[in-house]
């Protein structure tokens, strides 16, 4: 009896709520409802009520698939909750249904088209439809709202995109299409077409049909009526926002750096130790793709710009003229190394310190001072050499490296002056106090080293252990310090 009574009053013109066949229920819309998310949004058309939240990621938050023909990510993400209060009843609430999981992804499917790639918004991009009241078209109703949450969170979106759902009610030759079905319309009619699109098309319908009476031109007429109607809506939708926001400022910042393929392996380290220390130290994500794209993000904005700095300089290459601000790392007597980009330091040498004569570079630098250098030269082992005078005319040609060791008096084996410190080459083979001191003390009959033994002495025997020529226990074994062996021969 009930279904005979909507059906009829239906088919005679006027539809239960007073609404002609083709007018949508009022709507009104909302942003930015929620304060500390990336984007929200209510949506509501009659009695029905949705509430979509976007949250923005890192690229290696996409959500992993394992399919036949291998694992692939989805970087665009949509849940669809459907609680029983939104309809005034009470139940448990736990893992979903088939009417989340489907209403879900049609909603998800119906956006896809139009949501920029991972090149123009790397972001991955979840949303979540709650259904605060239901009473018919709710995946539609959560396909608007991700529109406009979506833009709420500064997601640049190729073209908004609206929903609509249409019913059919068929007695004979009568024939009634519905635009934006109620409840009580789609459980008592005959079709319950979803149809979502933008201004220049459609991008996602569904189907469910209940007669055997639908035909292409009820078909192609339902589609007509349903573009008029989502233009309807898309209408008073672009009143609410009209262009994407820009991105909150609680969500994480991205920036995609690109590097030579080459440069990966040095970017990673051993391990993965290089990759990490940046992570850490900045307190971003970094993800490295085979294609030499680099994704930084991060909540901190001078971690990420840090990160980035850092990516930048370890691909840069640096040349002969250029001036840096660098940091002093390590202090040598020859002079000190300073960083001047990420994982790439040079040799400011002490002659290059300053103007005047420079004994000790720590009399200059210390440990972490900024210091500005400018790159002298670059050698042909690819070692930077810095020079903190920067007037280049002033620079001398640096002289070989026998010669550099000599004027400063070391030798790569006998230290200063080529000989024993304190001490040099004399005529044959005796050394000289290069004090002016006489040559130095000989100790006659005694031998240096350790304690030789002789083939016999006298009586035959071999001589006590211990002892050596040339005086009783000789200048480095006092006699008081020898013992007799008892060892036997």
């Amino acid at each position: 009896v009930k279904q005979t009574i909507v059906r009829d009053r239906i088919l005679s013109g006027t539809r239960l709520d007073g609404r002609k066949h083709d007018e949508v229920r009022p709507i009104s819309c909302e942003v930015g409802i929620l304060p500390r998310t990336h984007g929200s949004a209510v949506f509501k058309r009659g009695q029905t009520q949705v509430m979509t939240v976007t949250t923005l990621g890192a690229p290696n938050l996409s959500q992993l698939l394992e399919t036949a023909e291998g694992e692939e990510t989805k970087r665009y993400i949509h849940h669809y909750n459907f609680p029983p209060y939104s309809t005034g009843e009470t139940g448990r609430v736990g893992s979903p249904g088939r009417r989340e999981i489907g209403h879900g992804a049609l909603a998800e499917r119906a956006l896809l088209p139009v949501v920029p790639g991972a090149d123009v918004f790397p972001y991955t991009i979840h949303l979540v439809s709650e259904v605060m009241s239901s009473n018919g078209s709710t995946s539609m109703a959560s396909t608007c709202g991700s529109t406009l949450s979506l833009m709420d969170a500064g997601v640049p979106l190729k073209n908004p995109i609206s929903g609509i759902a249409m019913g059919l009610i068929v007695e004979g030759e009568k024939i009634a299409i519905l635009s934006d079905i109620m409840g009580i319309e789609d459980a008592n009619g005959d079709m319950d077409f979803k149809v979502a699109g933008s201004q220049e098309g459609v991008t996602a319908i569904q189907l469910d049909v209940k007669t055997a009476s639908l035909t292409l031109p009820i078909l192609e007429k339902a589609l007509k009526q349903a573009r008029v109607g989502r233009l309807q809506i898309l209408d008073v939708m672009l009143k609410t926002i009209k262009e994407p926001k820009a991105v909150s400022t609680y969500a994480p910042k991205i920036v995609v750096v690109k590097i030579p393929t080459e440069k990966i392996g040095e970017l990673i380290g051993p391990g993965g130790k290089v990759i990490k220390k940046l992570m850490a130290d900045t307190g971003t994500q970094v993800d490295v793709e085979d294609d030499g794209s680099v994704t930084i993000a991060g909540v901190d904005v001078a971690g990420v710009q840090r990160a980035k700095e850092w990516v930048e300089g370890l691909v840069k290459e640096v040349q002969p003229g250029e001036i840096y601000e660098g940091e002093v790392v390590r202090i040598q007597p020859f002079g000190a190394f300073v960083q001047i980009l990420p994982g790439k330091d040079g040799l400011v040498h002490v002659s290059d310190m300053a103007e005047e004569y420079v004994n000790d570079p720590a009399d200059i630098v210390n440990m972490g001072d900024k210091v500005q250098v400018r790159v002298k030269e670059i050698d042909s082992m690819g070692r930077i050499n810095l020079s903190m005078r920067m007037d280049p005319s002033k620079d001398k040609p640096r002289e070989e490296r026998g010669e550099r060791q000599q004027s400063r008096g070391f030798s790569p084996r006998f230290g200063r002056e080529g000989g024993r410190p304190g001490y040099s080459r004399g005529g044959q083979g005796s050394y000289e106090d290069r004090r002016g001191g006489s040559p130095r003390p000989s100790f006659a009959g005694a031998r240096r080293g350790p304690p030789r033994r002789t083939g016999s002495s006298e009586g035959g025997q071999a001589s006590p252990a211990g002892r050596q020529e040339g005086g009783p226990g000789g200048p480095h074994f006092p006699a008081s310090r020898l013992v007799p062996s008892k060892r036997r021969f």
